[in-house]
């Protein structure tokens, strides 16, 4: 049975609830998201509760990380759904802040992460992580968590946010939940609504040409020979392919020739929908 979950739609309502917290002695983890929320945010949040007396999970989609031609307005958004979802879960505070609380007029500021975030995502989507580091700065201000739980679907995303919590003293553990999926291999994503009964269904292709890609790696395959065969079978799936990559799984360095430990990487689109993924290589003894 859900319980009844509280609210906090602004900064001051936000610091109340936290105050009463802090005041107790309990600790807090904070999951900031962009709400239509899934089983993916769902596993994130159980990672919080065990984490933190307190869960707070945050609920804005962030428009300064949408580029001009992207998906902002038709972003998935289901409000009711999310609130009935997160008291299942157990979460006890939402901060639904719009966008005006977020960014008050003459907000100027941003946050840049150079080297992590120049290619991949970043290439494809300019000014896409300056967004999502000015956001996440300002979620950690405002909450000032012990813990923030960020999924490693987001990989790039992931590292980028344990570089800045680093360089700028921000003291929070980061913690990281591995992807879930759907039985077919599909990585649970917001955005997945938005494929098409024949998208939907070529859509596992993508997971399992990463994992094919790890396999051979992990036989001692060359990484050039392994990607130039996940292009072309995730060409022949119907792809538009962004990038495929594998990268060293701490600084994101392209790798090259047989590899004893990686992330294999990649970004394409099913019709107009823009899918991520990426799987580990592990560390060879």
């Amino acid at each position: 049975m859900a319980k009844t979950i509280a609210t906090a739609r602004t900064l001051a309502e936000l610091r109340g609830h936290l105050a009463k917290w802090r005041k107790a002695g309990e600790t807090v983890a904070l999951v900031p998201t962009m709400g239509a929320l899934h089983d993916g945010h769902l596993s994130l949040i159980e990672l919080a509760r065990r984490s933190a007396d307190r869960v707070v999970v945050s609920i804005f989609v962030n428009p300064t990380q949408f580029g001009p031609r992207e998906d902002f307005r038709t972003y998935p958004r289901d409000e009711a759904g999310d609130v009935d979802k997160l008291g299942k879960a157990g979460a006890d505070l939402i901060f639904m802040p719009d966008v005006v609380e977020m960014y008050p007029a003459g907000f100027s500021t941003t946050v840049k992460i150079c080297d992590l975030t120049n290619d991949l995502c970043g290439a494809a989507r300019p000014n896409h992580f300056d967004g999502v580091a000015t956001v996440v700065t300002k979620l950690l201000i405002q909450c000032d968590p012990d813990y923030a739980v960020f999924g490693e679907k987001d990989y790039q995303q992931l590292l980028a946010v344990r570089r800045l919590v680093r360089d700028l003293d921000i003291p929070v553990e980061i913690l990281s939940a591995p992807i879930m999926r759907e039985p077919d291999g599909l990585a649970f994503s917001s955005r997945n609504v938005k494929l098409t009964p024949a998208q939907r269904k070529s859509a596992p292709v993508l997971y399992q040409t990463l994992s094919e890609i790890a396999r051979d790696l992990e036989s001692g395959k060359g990484c050039d020979a392994t990607l130039v065969k996940a292009r072309f079978k995730l060409e022949a799936a119907g792809f538009r392919v962004d990038y495929v990559s594998v990268r060293h799984p701490e600084t994101l360095k392209t790798l090259e020739g047989p590899v004893r430990q990686a992330r294999v990487l990649a970004a394409a689109y099913l019709g107009q929908t823009r899918l991520i993924d990426n799987v580990p290589v592990p560390l060879k003894d």
